[in-house]
């Protein structure tokens, strides 16, 4: 007889935990970013995050869990809209892996949260709160919804889920490709479209709240563990290489952007090193389950360098980036799902679950 699954209390209680990680992240980054304007745009700036917060986990229930993890109706591209649309068919007693199906939806809706609201630091002090809600919840649907299934809704046959993570089998544990290159991208192309702030390249646009900056900068750090090692959806060994690695791949990174302000600018700052620890936090992202601790590091410094030179380029090819998403986001997330064909280790690519389904 085929063995009946059942719930295991300590996974259960571990993604609950985890879940409500990913959430803080959300007014972690709205602290973040809030800090990084200048103060008249400071509560708009934080609006955005909490806006997407909001509206996007009403849009996750109706029709975006199913979107992303229905059966594919597009050769791997998109999830049925209507197969789940306001939960319909799941139970209290629906099981995915070994915790309640519930617990997985509410944990992924966190990852559709921050994702969208990521976006919202590439146009800052030039989008009205209105037009960025509208445009958050076309781009949820539109964007995120079909991408996550593309990476995240994995099938025993190979068919009926995202093309990403069944045809191209690519390694992405967490969500380097979904969350962050998708955000980044996101960014880049909504920065183009509204162009530049007045007075761009010639204006500093400095930071109001330097300890508002690092406090974000920690909270996000906090959450991130609920981001990856969450991602094992089990209190096991996995979950436990996820959460060293983000420690030491983001502590990596900040010293890394640390040294770069260092030799190029003869001092460091702590804007720099808030930015190290995002930036670190994504490279090990989409790697955290798949490389040792000696591959953790070099991604991490990899990234603290690389992203601290790329935000750079905005004013060298003349797109107002505001807040560096596309710099640390777009070039993170890149960073750390390329050098994982370099980093990635037998024992620990077959000790761990490639993916979050």
């Amino acid at each position: 007889m085929p063995e009946i699954p059942e719930i295991s209390a300590g996974d259960t209680a571990w993604v609950l935990v985890a879940t409500a990680l990913v959430l803080l992240m959300t007014p972690g980054l709205a602290f973040f970013y809030g800090g990084m304007v200048r103060m008249k745009s400071v509560l708009n700036m934080m609006m955005m995050s909490f806006g997407a917060m909001g509206l996007v986990a009403i849009l996750w229930v109706l029709y975006g869990y199913s979107m992303a993890f229905g059966n594919d109706v597009g050769y791997g591209l998109l999830g049925s809209p209507t197969e789940f649309f306001g939960l319909a068919g799941i139970t209290a007693d629906s099981i995915s892996g070994a915790i309640p199906t519930f617990v997985f939806v509410m944990f992924q809706a966190m990852f559709a949260i921050i994702t969208v609201a990521l976006i919202s630091g590439a146009i800052a002090d030039r989008t009205k709160f209105g037009a960025w809600m509208v445009f958050a919840g076309i781009w949820a649907t539109l964007v995120y919804f079909p991408v996550a299934h593309w990476v995240f809704a994995f099938d025993s046959d190979g068919v009926t889920g995202g093309w990403i993570a069944n045809t191209l089998g690519a390694i992405d544990f967490a969500g380097g490709t979904a969350v962050h290159i998708n955000a980044g991208a996101a960014g880049l192309a909504l920065a183009l479209v509204l162009g530049k702030r007045i007075g761009f390249g010639k204006t500093p646009f400095r930071p109001h709240n330097l300890p508002f900056v690092m406090l974000g900068a920690g909270l996000l750090w906090f959450g991130w563990f609920g981001f990856n090692a969450g991602s094992a959806l089990a209190a096991n060994g996995t979950a436990a290489v996820a959460f060293l690695n983000t420690v030491v791949a983001t502590a990596a990174s900040m010293l890394a952007w640390l040294l770069v302000e260092k030799i190029r600018d003869g001092h460091a700052t702590s804007l720099g090193a808030a930015s190290g620890v995002v930036a670190g936090l994504v490279a090990i992202t989409p790697a955290c389950a798949a490389v040792n601790i000696v591959g953790a590091i070099a991604i991490g410094v990899a990234a603290g360098v690389l992203c601290a030179m790329a935000v750079g380029l905005k004013y060298k090819l003349g797109y107002d980036d505001s807040l560096d998403v596309v710099g640390v986001h777009l070039v993170g997330g890149i960073v750390g799902t390329l050098l994982i064909g370099f980093f990635a280790t037998d024992a620990y690519i077959a000790d761990s679950k490639l993916g979050l389904f």
